[in-house]
């Protein structure tokens, strides 16, 4: 839901002023988060998450684009975005760890209460603090356009999701999946067609802009994929509790807060492009490195997923402050829909992909003791088998739970070094582009020179290749 929903709600920031929808958008989630806590029954709380959805709907666009109104300068601005990006990759990884602590003295309820106090804080901070930009009369929001891209991201979320689950229904998936194509097959012609669109297609002619967005997929494809795998392989092969496990994430969490500004800081003395790439091979090196301390201990692990976290949080910050400067100040609200969409769709194929795959090896690696006298559950999941092995005697519970343990240990590592190949894959292939663009471009002659000099630099000169221009 808040993938669907962001692109209108984006829209309409700019329409009616960034602050007053995250208002709004703070008082949505708290009633939600109210509702959520002391919910009666599964429907009732299902509810209040999709209610939790609209105000973050509401909020997550305004967020950035109250940032991209609030430093005009461009080299405050690229820290103030790597101090959003670093609050929003660590507090989401710190997430399990707060949530876990509630749970061991709380009932579950207290995991939606806990926001809150912290709404409530963010409300009153926002009125003393944020100023009010008027929004722009003449941004036009399209409910026709937002009711056909909220139909199909929600459905090709769906259609994501779908075969991640243990009993999947394919033929829903692809029912999904055709109606959510369709729905965005009709979405670009509208906005095509349309004098004033509600998201502006050309601004993926700029090949920096395009290729920030395929870094923010990227990114949250892995950070979500690997909190997946990793959580299961602590929890259930390795019989961490859940605060146990949080622990261990925690090295990651914190670098993730000083990886954002970290880059935000060097942005203006190596050059946006140069940080966000080396902070993409220095995430997917963290995360290959998983593959060959899986059995080394901890303290090398914790130190790769250090690397993965510091990594994460810069190349996120530059992916944000790339598209949120690509967009004129006007569609602020646009540019940050755009780029939450991205985070959010990544997250969710991140989620289906590295989990399906998970799930797939994992079953064709085990090998069972004594198949016959073993249930089919045994083959669906490490943590079926795990159930079915304690309801087992002796020799037979112990020779399962070695062979399924091993075989999730395969399924693991391949899983890792899919996920570390794709990071690494995405930070060359941009790095190649960028170079391509630079080689092709010919500057005149006279400037030729100067521009050589001044572009490892990267400090107060820009190359626009786009424009076909050399700015100081």
């Amino acid at each position: 839901m808040v993938a669907g929903l962001l692109p209108g709600l984006g829209t309409l920031s700019d329409r009616i002023g960034h602050r007053p929808m995250f208002i709004a958008g703070l008082a949505v989630f708290g009633l939600a988060s109210l509702v959520a806590a002391y919910a009666p029954s599964p429907s009732v709380l299902i509810g209040a998450r999709v209610l939790l959805a609209v105000g973050a709907g509401l909020m997550m666009p305004a967020t950035l684009s109250i940032v991209r109104l609030t430093f005009a300068d461009a080299k405050e601005r690229a820290l103030a975005m790597g101090v959003w990006a670093a609050v929003a990759s660590g507090g989401a990884a710190l997430g399990p760890l707060i949530g876990g602590l509630l749970l061991e003295y709380f009932w579950w309820g207290s995991v939606f209460l806990i926001n809150v106090p912290l709404v409530v804080l963010a409300l009153v901070s926002t009125l003393v603090f944020i100023p009010h930009w008027p929004g722009n009369p003449k941004s036009v929001w399209d409910p026709l356009g937002s009711m056909l891209i909220l139909v199909g991201l929600v459905a090709l979320a769906f259609a994501i999701k779908e075969p991640a689950m243990a009993r999947p229904s394919l033929w829903a998936a692809a029912g999904a999946a055709v109606l959510g194509t369709a729905s965005l097959g009709l979405f670009v012609r509208h906005q095509r067609r349309s004098p004033t669109p509600m998201i502006e297609f050309r601004l993926f002619r700029n090949r920096a802009f395009a290729w920030s967005v395929v870094i923010a997929m990227a990114a949250a494809f892995s950070d979500v994929g690997l909190e997946l795998v990793l959580t299961q392989r602590l929890q259930l092969a390795l019989d961490y509790s859940a605060v146990e496990a949080a622990v261990f994430l925690l090295p990651g969490s914190l670098l993730a807060f000083v990886g954002g500004p970290l880059a935000g800081w060097l942005a203006p003395r190596w050059g946006v492009e140069r940080v966000m790439m080396v902070s993409m091979f220095l995430g997917g090196l963290g995360v290959a490195g998983l593959f060959p301390t899986a059995n080394a201990g901890a303290v090398l692990q914790l130190a790769c997923l250090g690397a993965f976290g510091l990594g994460m949080g810069g190349a996120m910050a530059m992916a944000s402050h790339v598209i949120m400067s690509g967009a004129p100040v006007e569609r602020a609200g646009m540019a940050a829909s755009m780029e939450e969409v991205a985070f959010e769709l990544g997250g969710a194929i991140g989620i289906t992909v590295l989990g399906s795959l998970l799930a797939g090896i994992y079953s064709s690696a085990l090998m069972l003791p004594n198949e016959a006298a073993l249930p089919p559950d045994v083959h669906e999941g490490i943590d079926q088998a795990l159930d079915v092995a304690e309801n087992l005697l002796g020799d037979a519970s112990r020779l399962l739970m070695a062979a399924v343990r091993e075989a999730f240990h395969v399924a693991y590592l391949a899983t890792v070094g899919l996920n570390g190949a794709l990071l690494l894959v995405v930070a060359m292939a941009a790095w190649h582009r960028s170079a391509r663009a630079m080689r092709a471009y010919t500057l005149p002659s006279a400037r030729r020179s100067t521009a050589s000099r001044l572009w490892p630099v990267g400090r107060r000169w820009r190359l626009d290749v786009g424009q076909n221009r050399l700015d100081g």
